[in-house]
């Protein structure tokens, strides 16, 4: 056996696992899923697909920075009731669950669109919680309408998520802000619709009057952390956007973003009265998860495993773009997750012959590898950030295939949604 050969199998086993350890978590949801890859993680190296030297490398430490930063400035919002200050918000304006359900899913996912669709998984999670509280529904139908949602609304601008970000970048496609929006504001906007419509079919949900009264300020507990809490959140959205926007069009900007968090939630531990508590509502157990997928995955693409099914697949361009593309866009994320998957893929698409000219398969590789996300529970990271905030503090999870039952259903329809208004209206 070759090296080669070796190095294949060893891919090819590692991409297995993942499949079948996170279908039989179904069963056993105590296995963290951050322990899966963590596990795999070590697999790579010990194998060789990375080795020690190659680890640092292999991490995007700015992800990580981002990751930290912004789980210290949510629990910061959440242990001071800011969170469930903006749900109750929500909630008195409001009258009936339908109502509340619809508009959940519009906020979430216009938030997602400007604000990238990591920041709304992270601080997401304690308001849909207080939502299904307030309208006497199973949380879990609320987690997985924020998921949804978030993915979808984050489709819509090129800072909406990270792999629009490398897309619109990478591709040196004309003005990505103004073209993103042209193309996909509209299809976006139905898609949330149907999406909790859907929600609301699939699990039986009966329309109700809600009559409960919530006084948004009676729900902040500690009203000095609530402030710092309000002004780190809108700083670093303010921020982001901005450096974004600065980047799109050439601007100088702040290449490494998830210093911008960081920083903001560093000077935010001096000011609060409880930094212990602050720092102990972060999840680690994600920055785990990010950490050790990085590895993995940079392992899997060293392994050769994926590329020859990607150039059988699509070794040309071809009118059929807006089959093929989507066809490995959200094959693939099930595999790489998204935002690795789109780094390669753009490399790939440059190299057999595509340019900023193509701006309906840029588009298309856009909103079919973030949509991707809502097919299983590995095919976006927002997901797996929203199920370790409700594993580790609501006492629940989404499986795999719970996911994958209502997901699949979702994906099918955003897909038809994409193509129908991009290629043929």
């Amino acid at each position: 056996m070759t090296m080669s050969d070796y190095k294949f199998c060893i891919g090819l086993g590692i991409v297995l696992y993942l499949i079948l350890t996170l279908i039989i978590r179904s069963k056993k949801t105590k296995i963290p899923v951050w322990s899966i890859m963590a596990f795999s993680a070590a697999i790579v190296v010990l194998s060789g697909l990375v080795s020690m030297d190659e680890v640092s490398a292999a991490i995007d430490i700015d992800v990580i920075l981002f990751l930290i930063g912004m789980f210290s400035i949510v629990s910061l919002s959440e242990q001071s009731g800011l969170l469930s200050a903006i749900a109750y918000f929500l909630i008195s304006k409001l009258n009936s669950r339908y109502a509340i359900i619809y508009a959940s899913t519009f906020i979430f996912g216009i938030i997602a669109a400007f604000a990238t669709n990591d920041s709304v998984a992270l601080m997401g999670p304690p308001i849909a919680y207080v939502i299904s509280r307030a309208i006497n529904i199973n949380p879990k139908t609320m987690f997985m309408l924020l998921a949804f949602s978030l993915t979808i609304g984050s489709v819509t601008t090129p800072i909406g998520n990270p792999q629009n970000i490398l897309i619109a970048v990478k591709s040196n496609m004309e003005a990505p802000f103004i073209y993103f929006m042209w193309k996909l504001f509209i299809p976006t906007i139905i898609n949330l619709v149907i999406t909790a419509f859907l929600i609301i079919k699939i699990f039986k949900i009966e329309q109700k009057r809600i009559e409960i009264t919530l006084v948004p300020h009676e729900a902040i507990k500690e009203k000095r952390n609530a402030i710092i809490a309000g002004i780190g959140l809108i700083l670093t959205i303010f921020i982001l956007i901005i450096n974004d926007i600065f980047e799109l069009f050439g601007l100088p900007y702040i290449m490494h973003k998830g210093t911008i968090p960081f920083v903001i939630a560093a000077a935010i531990y001096v000011l609060t009265s409880e930094p212990r508590k602050t720092l102990s509502g972060v999840d680690w157990g994600t920055i785990i998860f990010f950490i050790t997928m990085f590895i993995t995955m940079k392992g899997i693409w060293n392994s050769n495993v994926l590329q020859p099914i990607l150039g059988f697949i699509h070794s040309q361009k071809t009118f059929l773009d807006f089959l093929i593309i989507p066809t490995i866009a959200i094959t693939f994320s099930q595999v790489l997750s998204n935002v690795p998957l789109v780094n390669f893929y753009v490399d790939f698409m440059k190299n057999i012959g595509y340019s900023r000219q193509d701006l309906n398969a840029w588009i298309t590789l856009a909103y079919s590898s973030t949509i991707a996300g809502n097919l299983t529970l590995i095919g976006a990271a927002s997901n797996i950030i929203i199920l370790e905030v409700i594993e580790s503090r609501y006492n629940t999870t989404i499986t795999f295939m719970e996911f994958f039952k209502i997901g699949s259903i979702i994906t099918l329809v955003n897909l038809c949604i994409y193509i129908i208004f991009l290629n043929i209206i």
